[in-house]
């Protein structure tokens, strides 16, 4: 909880300072996740998970090429476990609170780092609601696209978690040291777009 109010007051403080002007955006894509990390057992593997992001944003410019852009996404991500032979999906699902800083350039490229905290709302194996993950998930994400005079764009970005996932119950005596790793395709449109 403290980590949580921590960034939150690290997001008011950096928006006040980011707001001569600012445009509103939705977004949403292609999430392909995985666990990263040692599982420490050769038979204990993660395999990539297809899963989807949407949600808004908002970016606060401070002159022509600097902002930073606060989002909400909920996101389904996880992957698929084998575990001595047997085949599992870990689904996950947050809602996730990235903090941005972007540089933008004339031409409509721009480049993204930040921050992100994601709280879990839903977890299930097989379709079947579980609890092995924790409440919360710590990350830091980078990424590049293009935003076009009208509004459009593209982006990708990937998330590296920075905290430990969770607690897993497999055959193997080993818990695996496994974090979130997403790399996410997005679209996204935005309002009041500002080129000056």
């Amino acid at each position: 909880m403290k980590k949580s109010l921590l960034f939150l007051s690290m997001l008011v403080a950096a928006s006040t300072a980011f707001s001569q002007h600012f445009e509103l955006g939705a977004k949403a894509g292609v999430n392909v996740s995985n666990f990263t990390g040692a599982s420490n057992a050769a038979d204990l593997k993660a395999n990539s998970y297809v899963g989807f992001h949407a949600g808004g944003f908002v970016s606060l410019f401070a002159g022509k090429h600097f902002a930073i852009q606060p989002e909400v996404l909920l996101s389904t991500q996880g992957a698929k476990v084998e575990d001595a032979g047997t085949k599992r999906d870990y689904k996950l699902t947050y809602i996730n609170i990235p903090v941005m800083l972007k540089i933008r350039a004339t031409g409509g490229f721009y480049v993204e780092a930040g921050p992100q905290i994601g709280f879990k709302v839903n977890e299930k194996i097989d379709g079947t609601s579980e609890d092995f993950a924790k409440s919360t998930d710590l990350s830091i994400a980078g990424g590049l696209g293009y935003h076009s005079p009208i509004g459009l764009g593209v982006g990708v970005r990937y998330t590296a978690g920075l905290s430990k996932l969770g607690d897993f119950n497999f055959q193997n005596p080993q818990t695996p040291d496994w974090k979130n790793g997403v790399l996410q395709f997005s679209l996204f449109y935005t309002l009041f777009n500002q080129r000056h």
